[in-house]
C-alpha cells in the first residue's frame, strides 16, 4: 500500500512507478489458459457421455459471447467506481439510460452515434451518482437505489414524447438499423476449417473448434470493443499513474490526500467512467442484442454485473471469467433448452467433485463436506431425470452464478475503503 501511495503521489519518480515484471502476469495468463482448456475438455467429456452436442457448439458459444458482453461491461463499470472507493449499485439505472439514449439517437442518426449517445447517457448517470456521494456525502446505496428507481420512470416519460407513433410507443422504440458484424474467412464456423472439424464431433478437437467458431463468426464490432476493454482496463488501472492514484483512493484516501492526490477528482473520474461503461452495456442491448429499445430490456443485468465484479475479485480478468460463465449458462438454456441443461448438471457435479478434492487436500473440512454434498445432489438429479423443467432452465444462469459466488467467497478482497464516506481533511 505504501508503495502504491508513493507512486500515486509522485509526479516525477519513474522508478517508484515502474510496472511489475512480466513474470507474474505471464504466469497468470498461462494458468488461465490451462484452466480454460481444462474446462473445455471437461465439457467435451460431458458432451460425449450425454450426447448433448449443443454444449460446445459454435451457435451456443456465439450466443454465450453476446450475452456475456453487457454483464462484463457493467462489471467493468463497477470496477472503476469501487476501486475509487464508491459503491455503484446504480449500474442498472445507468444501463437503462444507455439503452434508451442509444435507441433514440440510433434511430435518428445511425447506430454508431447511438452507441456514443448510450455512453454519454450512462456517464451522466454516473455524474449524478458522483455528485450525490462524493460532493454531498449521500449514502452510496441510497444514491444508487434512487438512480435505479428514477431511470425507468424517466425513460418511460421520454418515450411517451419521442417514440409515440405507428412504429413505437411508451414501452419501445421504432426499429433501429443494425450494426455490422464480421467473420474471419475460412476460420469461422461457416468456413471450411473450424466448421468441418466441429461437424466430426471428435473429442476435444471438435469442441475447441466449436468454441473458436463461435468467437470468430458473426461477431459485432461492439463486441470486439467490449473484449478489448478488458486488457485496456487492466493496463489503465495497474500500469498507469492514473490507475495507481485511483486505486489509492479506494484503499486509503486520507493517505492518498496527504501525498497530494486529488481524491475527489479521482472519485469523480472513477464513477463517471463507471457510468459510461454501464451506458455502453445498455446501448449494446438496444443496438446489437436487439434492434430497438424495450422497457425492461436490461433484465437486472446491472445487478448481475455487480455479482460478476465480486466473483472476479475486483479484477478485470476475473470479471471476464465471471461474465463468460453467466453468458455461457444463459446462452445454453436459450439455444438448447432443458436437454442441454440436463448435461450441464453432470458438468457442475464434476466441478464440485474437483472442488471437494481441492478443499480436502487443503484440509478445509467444512468446505469439503459442503461441496461433496452438493456434488452428490447434482449427480442424483442428473441420474434420476432426463431433462430439466422449463422454469428451472430459465433460472440456470442465476443458479450457476450463485453457486460459483459461494465457491469463490473465501478468496475475495474488496478495496479497503470501498463504500466508506470520505471528507477532505478528516480522518475516519
Amino acid at each position: 500500500m505504501t508503495a502504491v501511495l508513493e507512486a500515486a503521489g509522485s509526479s516525477g519518480r519513474a522508478r517508484a512507478f515502474a510496472p511489475r515484471g512480466p513474470g507474474p502476469l505471464r504466469s497468470r495468463w498461462v494458468t488461465g489458459l490451462v484452466i480454460g482448456i481444462g474446462l473445455v475438455a471437461l465439457l467435451s467429456l460431458v458432451r460425449a457421455a450425454t450426447g448433448s452436442e449443443q454444449l460446445t457448439s459454435s451457435g451456443t458459444m456465439g450466443a454465450a459471447l453476446e450475452r456475456a458482453v453487457p454483464i462484463g461491461l457493467a462489471a467493468l463499470g463497477g470496477l472503476f467506481a469501487e476501486r475509487s472507493g464508491v459503491v455503484n449499485i446504480g449500474l442498472e439505472g445507468m444501463m437503462i439510460l444507455g439503452t434508451w439514449a442509444g435507441a433514440w439517437v440510433g434511430y435518428e442518426h445511425g447506430p454508431w452515434l447511438g452507441v456514443l449517445a448510450g455512453v454519454i447517457a450512462g456517464a451522466l448517470g454516473g455524474l449524478v451518482h458522483a455528485v450525490a456521494t462524493v460532493t454531498f456525502g449521500i449514502d452510496h446505496i441510497v444514491s444508487g437505489v434512487a438512480i435505479n428507481l428514477i431511470a425507468p420512470g424517466l425513460t418511460r416519460f421520454l418515450s411517451s414524447i419521442v417514440f409515440t407513433g405507428p412504429e413505437g410507443g411508451t414501452t419501445q422504440s421504432p426499429t433501429v438499423k443494425s450494426i455490422s458484424r464480421f467473420s474471419i474467412p475460412g476460420i469461422s464456423s461457416g468456413g471450411n476449417a473450424l466448421g468441418s472439424l466441429e461437424r466430426h464431433h471428435w473429442f476435444l478437437i471438435s469442441d475447441i473448434a466449436g468454441v473458436l467458431g463461435g468467437f470468430t463468426g458473426g461477431v459485432s464490432y461492439v463486441t470486439l470493443i467490449a473484449i478489448l476493454l478488458v486488457p485496456v482496463s487492466f493496463y489503465l488501472l495497474w500500469r498507469t499513474r492514473f490507475g495507481l492514484r485511483l486505486r489509492s483512493c479506494g484503499e486509503n484516501p486520507e493517505a492518498a490526500e496527504s501525498l497530494g492526490v486529488k481524491v475527489y477528482r479521482m472519485k469523480y473520474a472513477g464513477v463517471v467512467i463507471s457510468g459510461a461503461l454501464a451506458g455502453l452495456a445498455g446501448a449494446f442491448l438496444s443496438l446489437v442484442a436487439a434492434n430497438n429499445y424495450q422497457e425492461g430490456q436490461t433484465g437486472g443485468r446491472g445487478f448481475i454485473g455487480l455479482a460478476t465484479l465480486i466473483f472476479g475479485n475486483w479484477r478485470p480478468g476475473g470479471i471476464a471469467a465471471g461474465a463468460s460463465l453467466f453468458g455461457y449458462s444463459d446462452g445454453l438454456q436459450l439455444r438448447a433448452g432443458g436437454d442441454a441443461v440436463h448435461g450441464l448438471l453432470l458438468f457442475v457435479a464434476l466441478l464440485l467433485i474437483a472442488l471437494t478434492l481441492r478443499f480436502g487436500w487443503r484440509r478445509r473440512w467444512a468446505q469439503t463436506i459442503t461441496s461433496a454434498a452438493a456434488a452428490a445432489l447434482f449427480l442424483v438429479w442428473f441420474a434420476r431425470t432426463s431433462t430439466v423443467p422449463g422454469t428451472l432452465t430459465q433460472m440456470t444462469p442465476y443458479l450457476v452464478t450463485l453457486l460459483v459466488l459461494s465457491a469463490a467467497s473465501q478468496r475475495l478482497r474488496m478495496p479497503a475503503a470501498d463504500g466508506i464516506p470520505y471528507r477532505r481533511g478528516q480522518q475516519l
